[in-house]
């Protein structure tokens, strides 16, 4: 029976007001200081989330850190856990589309009237923080903050069951850090934000070893010799325990399948053979060996096997938006958000592995503070040609600027320059077909490329 005319109005006015209220919470926090303006202090947000009165701690914690495959991972943890039955938050960054991304309950985005509540709910203490802060000569919380304390008093007000935590940058001083997770984990630590984090993988690791917490588990991936001592000296400093990828767990063996791969991973407690993972590369399959880990040590210590039938439903389930991602076919245009040169081997191999194309043209959009001729040399043995442009991003590296350096890596007449992005997107698209059906477009170089070129093909969701 269909709701009567006057109800029918009323709910979708309901929903445009509650639109309205979320792009004006959005433009609210987006109006502070941006995510990577940090500093090494936790106090702000400790002292909103005091007033709030921790609601940090109404839940447990796996908390999450490292240079690549924090989303993917995050996103496989959260999907085997909803799969056990669990109510979960999870918190990522960045978005492809929508802030309300970075904040999930039971793997959705947040709802527009639960974000509306929680922004309610903390706003007035963080303009209180803000207030004391600017008096004594500190600064008003930044955008990742805000978003921090939102995501917080959402997931305590739902409530869930565990939350499933992403730093936003490094680990001791990120202002996810508020949380003592019962699990840490540890995606591959590489060179990124050399700038904020120091300049070495031992130092980079030293930052991020800050969320290993007393009496935890940490889950860590294979790191390089640097972050693995960095790491064990950590857990022993605070008496947490360590289990490593390739020594108490990992993958045993894979293979191509269609539509992803087929993977074979030791847990902590069980062998789990067979798991169909509509993912490619190597490097997910690495991040689910990770994911599995992390779930067994949360729900029995390490100790207790996971159901295989209950992880070959979850595995079938799993997706990692603009990460490898096909969002069009003929040609074929691949989305990937790599965005440093450890991220983009990790895409080269996969793409090697998983397509067969015959000509690949690159749509490339890079951050200014990103090492681009780095992403560059990485990506060049694969891609035939460049089509060079920008994302919407303030940070975005001014196009001519990239075209240079990708000229002294591609050649010029391997490399085309154009600004807007839609018209980049054709251009890739049109060199693509002159190949015929082996034609492709790669699209990457920023999470915030991948997100835009998936939108301009009709994915707005993610």
């Amino acid at each position: 029976m269909s709701p009567r005319p006057d109800a029918a109005a009323a709910a979708a006015a309901r929903r445009l007001e509650e639109r309205r209220q979320v792009r004006e919470i959005e433009a609210e926090i987006l109006s502070r200081a941006p995510e990577n303006d940090i500093g090494p202090s936790l106090e702000r947000i400790r002292a909103v989330m005091r007033l709030a009165g921790d609601p940090q701690r109404a839940f447990p914690v796996i908390h999450l850190t490292g240079t690549n495959g924090k989303t993917s991972t995050s996103r496989m943890i959260d999907t085997v856990l909803r799969e056990l039955g669990l109510r979960t938050g999870r918190f990522t960054s960045p978005h492809l589309h929508d802030m309300r991304e970075r904040i999930a309950l039971s793997g959705k985005p947040i709802p527009r009237t639960k974000l509306i509540a929680a922004y309610a709910d903390v706003k007035p203490l963080v303009d209180l923080v803000d207030a004391r802060s600017l008096e004594s000569g500190g600064r008003r919380l930044n955008f990742f903050e805000t978003l921090v304390a939102v995501a917080y008093a959402a997931f305590a007000d739902a409530p869930v069951d565990v939350a499933v935590v992403e730093v936003g940058l490094g680990g001791t001083w990120d202002a996810t850090n508020v949380v003592d997770g019962r699990v840490s984990v540890i995606t591959p630590v590489d060179l990124d934000h050399t700038h904020l984090l120091g300049p070495d993988i031992g130092s980079i690791a030293a930052e991020k070893s800050g969320i290993i917490k007393p009496d935890a588990v940490t889950v860590s991936a294979l790191q390089d010799d640097d972050a693995a001592e960095v790491l064990r000296e950590r857990a022993e400093q605070v008496g947490a325990r360590l289990v490593l990828e390739g020594t108490d767990f990992g993958v045993t063996a894979r293979a191509v399948a269609v539509g992803g791969q087929l993977v074979s991973v030791r847990g902590l407690a069980a062998d789990y053979p067979d798991l169909f993972l509509p993912l490619h590369g190597a490097h997910q399959a690495q991040n689910l060996a990770v994911a599995i880990a992390a779930v067994e040590a949360f729900v029995g210590g390490g100790e207790q096997p996971l159901d295989h039938d209950l992880l070959l439903t979850a595995c079938a389930s799993m997706a990692s938006p603009g990460r490898l991602e096909v969002v069009r076919r003929s040609p074929t245009v691949v989305v990937d958000a790599a965005h440093n040169p450890h991220g983009a081997r990790a895409l080269v191999t996969a793409l090697e592995e998983a397509f067969t194309f015959t000509r690949l043209v690159g749509l490339l959009g890079i951050v200014a503070d990103k090492d681009a001729v780095g992403i560059l040399e990485v990506l060049e043995p694969v891609l035939s040609e460049v089509v060079v442009t920008r994302n919407s991003s303030h940070r975005a590296l001014d196009p001519a600027r990239l075209g240079r350096l990708a000229a002294e890596v591609f050649g010029e007449h391997r490399v085309t320059v154009v600004p807007n992005l839609p018209d980049a997107l054709e251009q890739a698209v049109t060199l693509a077909e002159a190949d015929g059906l082996g034609g492709g477009v790669l699209a990457t170089g920023s999470v915030i490329t991948a997100g835009e070129v998936r939108l301009l093909l009709g994915h707005e969701e993610a």
